[in-house]
């Protein structure tokens, strides 16, 4: 991850309240995104500095001119009996050339800024993609989908703001105020004197209704998120809303969520947006206390602080061109701080751990399907699918053990099944052997290795997966299968197609391998997405093999169909199945009877039915007294 913005951490990183550069200065999210773009786009960044520095001067020189026209030119030329222009067209030309040059400028920052900001959003939602692939999967049991996917979108629009607008804004105003400052000390102090205390007045204003609404946009930032997670529950469950008539009742969790959504809107809004008009009426007052002021300065003729009638009107614009960029100042710093309620939830996810990964033992394949464990001593074993469980205990959440003491062994070649009721364990076990989640006591080892010291990429290479939850990607059939193995070949994946049986189904569609799938498979069946689902880890050709409730959602007579393919695919592989049809699991080595995390029962499946326990009753169906 680049430096400078993943992977920072320590301190606190809340959201500042308030809208002062001592806040930014502490605000560690801003500086971090300043270092991020300063690290990619430094050269673009002086230039842009650059080219604000010609526009402001530029901008002043012409605000300057006033005074320099009205007492070297139109004073004289009045007092003149035939006045010549020439003098004054020369001026106006020079004046023309530095405005172009000030246009140019200005031109040449915008089309800067564009590049540095969207480059920056490209770099940022490429990193933070990238990072979202590292974290483990209890990061998304733990957070909502549409939360996640508003970071992306609501949050990172609101760095574009920040990037685009606030900091070239921000860099404008500070270049302007010197500038501008500098010429007015030069016109008159005494004016320069109340125009300071009447800006100070406007940034006080600013900073102040700043704190206020500060709140408010971060209850935006996180209403949104709420909103958005809650349509994309309800677009992919809208199957089940219908079935269950909750149409009315989602309505209304809808309304609740909007209506939380436009009141934080409405308030840091409402607070926002008078912060203009007051500054603006306040910079209506200064321009009329310093026209009021100057005149007489002008006219007693004061000594030390002598004032020209073109002074006058160059300082009463140039108190403009101050006043405008205190208030944008105030403005752009309430702004980016506001924006940190968008920052900050990036950042939370840009700082989430990644999965730890110790391991250094990995997985080559030599020749056509024989793989071996590699050490880094170069030393290698054959990869035989040995995998063991020794007292294993695991909970998601500290305090709420979902297993205890698991012990099994699965020799090579075995196919051990894991059965009972819903919640009992069985998923998880196959997700520790995956490493999807870490354990809290005992060992999982696989060919004598534990899984901690395998590499995970390489240890879920050695694993082939059907889950019960089927997902599907938009493009064809042919490029679903293959996502089992990217290197597949079109024949490859047809032959998988052919050996769990999808390829008939498959030849039905309106384009064959090539018919592109819509939403998730939404054109298929549920029987038909699995077969695809279990075509893509045949295609995976892998050593070990795990099938969580496989066949679930397949008639009876597609399962008798593909049962035979299923054994012919785990013949020679460690297999471990998860089913409730119990009828697939007959032929199992070894069966786990699962109860509230605990192996209650093991053995083969006659075995268990003479002892007339829980396996008998879920096999017969029968309750035992």
């Amino acid at each position: 991850m680049p430096p400078g913005f993943g992977n920072a951490r320590g301190g606190d990183r809340g959201p500042r309240v308030g809208a002062t550069l001592k806040d930014l200065k502490k605000d560690s999210t801003i500086f971090r995104l300043f270092k991020y773009i300063f690290q990619h786009y430094k050269v673009n960044f002086i230039v842009v500095l650059l080219c604000i520095v010609v526009s402001s001067v530029t901008s002043l020189a012409s605000s300057l001119f006033t005074r320099t026209l009205i007492d070297d030119y139109i004073t004289p030329m009045t007092a003149a009996a035939s006045p010549d222009y020439a003098p004054l067209a020369v001026a106006l030309v020079k004046l023309g050339a530095i405005i172009l040059v000030g246009i140019i400028a200005g031109y040449a920052q915008s089309l800067l800024m564009i590049h540095v900001g969207q480059g920056t959003m490209f770099r940022i939602r490429k990193d933070l993609f990238a990072h979202m692939e590292t974290l483990p999967l209890q990061y998304f049991d733990n957070h909502s989908h549409g939360d996640i996917m508003s970071v992306y979108t609501n949050d990172v629009d609101t760095l574009r703001q920040v990037v685009g607008n606030s900091i070239p804004s921000l860099f404008s105003s500070v270049v302007t105020i010197v500038a501008t400052f500098v010429s007015m000390v030069v016109l008159s102090v005494p004016l320069t004197v109340v125009a300071v205390l009447m800006a100070f007045l406007m940034y006080k204003v600013t900073t102040s209704l700043g704190k206020i609404s500060r709140k408010y946009f971060v209850a935006r930032q996180e209403n949104l998120g709420k909103v958005n997670g809650f349509i994309e529950e309800m677009v992919s469950g809208q199957k089940v809303v219908k079935v269950y008539c909750h149409e009315e009742q989602a309505l209304e969790q809808f309304a609740v969520l909007n209506e939380e959504l436009r009141s934080s809107v409405y308030n840091a809004n409402k607070i926002g947006n008078i912060i203009m008009p007051i500054n603006s009426n306040i910079g209506n007052f200064t321009y009329v206390i310093l026209a009021i002021l100057g005149s007489v300065i002008a006219l007693h003729d004061f000594p030390g602080a002598a004032l020209t009638l073109g002074s006058l009107v160059s300082f009463l614009t140039l108190q403009r061109n101050f006043t405008r960029p205190v208030t944008q100042i105030s403005n752009e710093i309430n702004s980016i701080v506001m924006a940190t309620a968008g920052t900050d939830r990036l950042y939370a996810l840009m700082d989430e751990t990644s999965e730890v990964d110790e391991g250094t033992v990995t997985l080559e394949k030599k020749g056509e399907s024989q793989w071996v464990w590699k050490q880094t001593d170069g030393t290698q074993r054959k990869l035989e699918g040995l995998v063991a469980l020794d007292m294993v205990d695991f909970s998601y959440v500290p305090g709420k053990q979902v297993l205890y003491d698991i012990t099994l062994t699965a020799y090579p070649g075995q196919k051990i099944a894991f059965v009972g009721g819903t919640g009992a364990g069985k998923t998880t076990i196959t997700n520790l052997i995956n490493r999807f989640y870490e354990i809290q006591d005992g060992t999982i080892c696989v060919d004598g290795f534990s899984v901690q010291g395998i590499r995970k990429a390489d240890l879920r290479r050695s694993l082939g997966i059907v889950l019960q939850e089927t997902k599907l990607f938009s493009g064809s059939v042919l490029d679903n299968i293959r996502y089992g193995r990217l290197d597949a070949t079109d024949e490859e994946c047809r032959r998988a197609a052919r050996l769990v049986h999808a390829d008939a189904f498959i030849r039905r569609l309106p384009d064959g391998y090539d018919t592109v799938l819509d939403a998730d498979g939404g054109n298929l069946s549920q029987g038909e997405r699995q077969l695809l689902a279990i075509a893509r880890a045949a295609v995976a050709d892998p050593p070990v093999l795990i099938l969580d409730e496989a066949t679930s959602s397949i008639d009876t007579r597609t399962e008798r169909l593909i049962q035979q393919a299923m054994d012919s695919l785990m013949k020679g592989r460690t297999t471990f199945v998860i089913a409730h049809r119990l009828s697939t699991v007959q032929n199992a080595d070894y069966i786990a009877v699962m109860d509230h995390g605990r192996i209650i029962e093991r053995g083969k499946h006659f075995e268990l039915l003479e002892q007339k326990g829980k396996y008998y009753e879920l096999y017969t169906g029968n309750q035992i007294s």
